[in-house]
């Protein structure tokens, strides 16, 4: 043999035993990465990012950075910016006039600049889904209270909201005053 095969012979043996060695490193990684989430089950919950798209719903304390419409705002929780959809309703959208921008508006008024979250879910859009909470009240239902939002049936089956939305509909409040299509804003999109 001479030095080329030698080497070749040492370097196809050192190649052999590492990948073998490797194995067990790897397996011990793959089981702890699959084991992990049940030990720790609430790593996460408030740490910066609990929005992973996790069914159970999280509590967020956040500052409110603006309001689109009636049903969408963005805020800033633990240092990142999220856009959010307010649960369980749907608003005139804003080329609804005036319907819009008078739903727009109401939520304005009623939100202060910090709030807390309760986190549902994430829509196609990515944003977050979530109930906006204000000294424990609720302004997704205070909105349908009012009169300035529909409640979204196809996402929403809670009992609260769907008398909050007879009340305001027996009493003709804000949307419920005149027929239309800003009474549906899903049918006019």
């Amino acid at each position: 043999m001479n030095k080329t095969q030698v080497r070749n012979a040492i370097r196809r043996l050192a190649t052999r035993h590492g990948r073998h060695k490797r194995m067990p490193l790897f397996w011990t990684v793959a089981v702890v990465a699959l084991i992990l989430p049940w030990l720790l089950p609430d790593l996460g919950s408030n740490d910066g990012a609990p929005w992973s798209g996790s069914a159970t719903a999280d509590r967020l304390s956040c500052r409110v950075q603006s309001i689109y419409d009636g049903d969408t705002m963005t805020v800033r929780c633990a240092g990142q910016e999220e856009k959010v959809r307010l649960y369980c309703i749907d608003t005139p959208e804003m080329g609804q006039q005036p319907w819009g921008r008078q739903s727009r508006d109401y939520l304005r008024r009623i939100t202060p600049n910090q709030v807390e979250i309760v986190t549902h879910d994430r829509d196609r859009y990515g944003r977050l889904v979530g109930e906006v909470l204000s000294g424990g009240r609720s302004l997704n239902l205070a909105m349908v209270e009012a009169g300035q939002a529909a409640v979204y049936n196809r996402y929403c089956s809670e009992d609260r909201y769907s008398a909050a939305e007879r009340q305001a509909k027996s009493t003709e409040l804000g949307i419920w005053a005149e027929p239309g299509l800003h009474q549906r804003p899903w049918d006019w999109r």
